[in-house]
């Protein structure tokens, strides 16, 4: 039976919108995750056969296939080949998972799967606003408005739907979104996130620096100061506060053979034990990790209780806290190491960044099985299960 191995995973530190990531163009933050994976691993990086790159906003400096462009201005051979994909928000994850499914056909044996996202140089949903300002027309199609008609397609309306549908209090989401910093404050404190962070060089007004620190963490988070964010709609229970941090960032994740791990003397950190995608309602749109999650572990033969870690991806605190409940998953077990309201979101980048964090989680504890799921646009879902080796 063939199998697909984890040998590293990478990131960079998030960077706040216009801070300071601002000033590198999202090419050059991709060529950084890539010469990390060159740089940390010894072996002959032709024998990469392909890159696949999550980004969500294609548009400007992300345009003309953003993960090739990375490929080019970093110390990758030029004789990679690099395709760019979108599922939204799990891009980078599907990368994995295109990766998985590469290596486990045996049509390649070595993928490097990666996300950019600078969501400072090309802002979320740019892509569209600006077609629509030029006259050159709507995503929504005459047949998709007879279908749903009305309706436009807002992460942030079904993220209070799910509030709504689940019982959530805004104390509930306050409290979540406190502990997502706490969480982060200490990981960072214990120097856990320095294997998988990717220091970036940056320009700053005292000089050349490294960008090497979360910069979302709000490292002095009181209850009192993220309960007194203001609501981003009258009647509702979510603020910014709650919500996903703007971000710009990158990420890789290399994704081998075992025939690749014997040629080139590759040490595996996790095998890849089972990759799924499921879709559901596109109105509510962010609650298809419940029942993604559900099938997965069906499929894969576990329960919640044999997984020892997940990330669920924070994109407002209502979805991993229905994701719990739901589930009957343990807090404890869930973003360990803080999630996006504290370290922030970076669109494309985000699967293979939580993939990075999770590896980092498990070696942590010790732990066994881990799972990471997002919620996407379009109602859809991805779900990896990885065995730390």
């Amino acid at each position: 039976m063939a199998h697909a191995y984890i040998v590293d995973a990478v990131r960079t530190a998030g960077g706040k919108r216009g801070g300071k990531l601002a000033g590198v163009h999202p090419v050059d933050l991709g060529a950084a995750v890539f010469d990390a994976i060159a740089d940390r691993n010894d072996f002959d990086t032709k024998a990469i056969d392909d890159v696949i790159t999550g980004c969500v906003s294609q548009g400007g400096q992300q345009t003309m296939d953003v993960g090739r462009n990375a490929v080019l201005a970093s110390k990758l051979p030029d004789s990679i080949p690099a395709v760019t994909i979108d599922r939204q928000c799990g891009s980078s994850q599907q990368a994995i998972t295109f990766a998985a499914q590469a290596v486990l056909s045996g049509t390649q044996d070595i993928v490097l799967a990666s996300g950019i996202e600078s969501m400072t140089r090309v802002p979320m949903g740019s892509v569209a606003t600006l077609f629509m300002k030029e006259g050159l027309g709507n995503y929504k199609s005459p047949r998709l408005e007879e279908k749903y008609p009305g309706i436009m397609f807002s992460q942030f309306m079904g993220a209070e739907m799910i509030v709504k549908k689940h019982g959530f209090t805004k104390d509930d989401l306050d409290a979540f979104a406190l502990e997502s910093h706490r969480r982060a404050k200490a990981a960072t404190e214990a120097g856990v996130f320095e294997r998988e962070i990717v220091p970036v060089e940056i320009e700053t007004p005292e000089g050349k620096e490294w960008h090497k620190v979360d910069e979302g963490i709000r490292f002095d988070a009181t209850l009192d100061g993220i309960a007194g964010v203001k609501l981003l709609q009258e009647g509702g229970s979510i603020t910014a506060a709650t919500s996903s941090q703007i971000c710009d960032g990158a990420s890789a994740v290399l994704v081998v053979s075992e025939q690749a791990l014997k040629d080139h003397g590759l040490t595996p950190r996790a095998r890849i034990h089972h990759v799924s995608v499921t879709a559901g309602d596109p109105v509510i749109m962010l609650e298809e990790p419940l029942f993604a999650t559900e099938k997965a572990l069906k499929k894969a033969g576990l329960r919640i209780g044999d997984i020892d870690a997940y990330e669920v991806n924070e994109a407002f605190a209502p979805v991993p806290l229905a994701w719990l409940k739901y589930l009957g998953g343990d807090h404890a077990r869930l973003n360990q190491h803080g999630g996006a309201i504290a370290l922030g979101h970076p669109l494309g980048a985000s699967g293979a960044k939580l993939m990075a964090t999770l590896l980092g989680v498990l070696d942590a504890t010790g732990g066994k099985y881990g799972l990471q799921t997002m919620c996407e646009g379009g109602g859809q879902a991805n779900v990896t299960i990885v065995e730390r080796l």
